[in-house]
């Protein structure tokens, strides 16, 4: 193991471990707050599957990245790189889904109130559940030629490969199937993304309208204060920021290193840690801003 497998390892578990933390102390507490609460908010169930798809994505990627850091050739094989691959994919995609129904159902609860936009906020976990099955569902089928197309280094050769994650490959395609799962990834990313964007808008609009007004009717001396209607618009605007910056980022290399196949390993260091990022920083940013920002 060279110097320079060393510093990687020492940045991965620097970013991972914290990671792994704060989404177990998430968890934990949002299963505690469900449990013995009397009140139970719907909401919860969403941040819980949140918490669950940032916890596959950093356990997937760090199987994948320690065995490509060690050289653990055999450490997965042939199924096990195929399931590495599937689940990090799979988990981003749920990442996504996830993030769009916390923000949507945040928008809808703080002001609209109109009865189509009213029927999106859940009543009851089973409709929370219904939303979660069908991201599942949508996930599972935008990924699954992974399940096809990945490969271990071992028993292919490189010239056959077209993409390169970790030590699994990725083996040609025809057009028609490349095309249309990029066309698929392509049109969730753009719908949810989208709806995301709007209702996080929305939902700093609205707070800041009413922290205005909340201003005009109370004395000057409350003006230095932050109400929770600011942290919650905080809270909004850090995770879409965040997560806009990691996915744009992980996009560009992507496109990169899927044009040119390259292997250099600062390129593809440089995309794992954006792909964690997200999953790393998200519990933190709930944690100290107290989210959920509304109650269902």
């Amino acid at each position: 193991m060279n110097l320079n497998n060393i510093i990687q390892t020492i940045a991965f578990l620097s970013l991972t471990g914290p990671g792994i933390v704060g989404n177990i102390i998430m968890f934990v507490r949002l299963v505690y707050t469900s449990a013995f609460w009397t009140e139970k908010k719907p909401i919860n169930l969403i941040l819980i599957h949140l918490v669950f798809s940032n916890m596959i994505i950093i356990c997937s990627t760090g199987i994948r990245d320690v065995a490509t850091v060690f050289y653990f050739r055999n450490f997965l094989g042939h199924i096990g790189c195929k399931a590495v691959v599937y689940l990090a994919r799979l988990a981003r995609g749920l990442s996504i889904c996830t993030t769009c129904h916390l923000s949507m159902v945040q928008a809808v609860t703080i002001g609209l109130r109109t009865s189509i936009w009213k029927k999106l906020k859940p009543q009851t976990s089973w409709q929370v559940l219904t939303y979660v099955f069908f991201f599942w569902i949508l996930n599972i089928l935008t990924s699954s030629n992974l399940l096809y197309y990945i490969t271990t280094s071992s028993s292919m050769n490189r010239s056959e490969v077209t993409g390169y994650i970790g030590y699994c490959y990725m083996l040609p395609s025809r057009q028609v199937v490349k095309w249309l799962f990029l066309l698929l990834m392509a049109v969730r990313d753009l719908i949810f993304q989208s709806l995301m964007g709007w209702s996080s808008g929305y939902i700093s609009f609205q707070l800041y309208k009413h922290h205005k007004h909340v201003l005009y009717l109370h004395s000057c001396r409350f003006i230095k204060s932050f109400s929770p209607e600011i942290k919650a618009a905080q809270s909004v605007v850090i995770l879409m920021i965040c997560f806009l910056f990691f996915y744009w980022g992980d996009f560009i290399f992507s496109v990169y290193t899927g044009s040119t196949v390259t292997h250099d390993s600062i390129i593809l260091n440089i995309k794992t840690y954006l792909i964690l990022g997200y999953a790393v920083l998200s519990p933190f940013v709930l944690i100290s801003r107290d989210v959920p920002v509304a109650k269902s």
